[in-house]
């Protein structure tokens, strides 16, 4: 049985149901509570039945953000960013509001819970924050367009007796033209799931490509002894 606890927030699973009511019974003695019912709907993130397993998305979160930044009305865009355009820290001109954007993207790091697909490009526009400029701004229009593009679009978790524990990794070498530190992200897989990820600005500078792939390989291979720990 997993029993996931936040604030007053709680999740109950297990793969008998009559022990989940069971352990609901017990606690209504101890305090008040009240019992929901199935999974729908928890900290912003919805929980979808799908033919394989459940669907994680969070669809009207997207939705009530768009509408903070003003964008509920705007064109899709089927890339979360440019491939070929290149924006430095430098240069300008200096947003007028820089509380919306912090505001924006801090809710962005939020949307990465279930749509990694957006992590790198939300961690482009974190290493803005603190002097943010109108290039900037489109970079993150350019997220949330997307975004509305593929607002059903989440995570997927299926229904699957393999327990094969398996990450991939990638780094650039000297991304970033202001510092010349690297960028590198892993994913780390237990069977057909996707159940861990992150992306980061190396905090050292890289002297070879192969320096910033190893200390890639050091984050993932910490992050599967990990989960290995867990399910095991």
């Amino acid at each position: 049985m997993y029993v996931l606890v936040y604030v007053n927030d709680i999740l109950v699973t297990k793969n008998n149901s009559d022990r989940v009511t069971a352990m609901l019974h017990q606690l209504s003695t101890e305090f008040s509570i009240k019992d929901l019912g199935p999974l729908d709907f928890v900290l912003g993130i919805e929980a979808h039945n799908h033919p394989k397993g459940m669907l994680l998305c969070q669809t009207r979160y997207i939705d009530d953000l768009l509408t903070r930044s003003g964008l509920a009305d705007c064109k899709l865009l089927l890339t979360p960013m440019s491939t070929t355009a290149t924006t430095s820290e430098a240069g300008g001109v200096p947003l007028k509001d820089v509380t919306q954007y912090r505001s924006i993207v801090g809710a962005l790091q939020y949307v990465t819970l279930t749509r990694p697909d957006v992590a790198f490009s939300v961690n482009k526009v974190c290493q803005y924050m603190h002097s943010p400029t109108e290039d900037h701004w489109m970079l993150v229009k350019c997220i949330l367009r997307y975004l509305k593009a593929t607002r059903a679009h989440g995570l997927l978790i299926e229904r699957s007796p393999d327990n094969t524990l398996q990450a991939f990794f990638d780094a650039d070498w000297a991304g970033s033209s202001k510092d010349r530190k690297s960028t590198g992200g892993y994913a780390v897989y237990l069977g057909p799931n996707l159940v861990s990820w992150n992306l980061r600005k190396q905090q050292t500078v890289a002297r070879s490509s192969m320096e910033s792939e190893y200390k890639v390989v050091a984050d993932a291979s910490t992050k599967l002894f990990v989960v290995r720990i867990f399910i095991s």
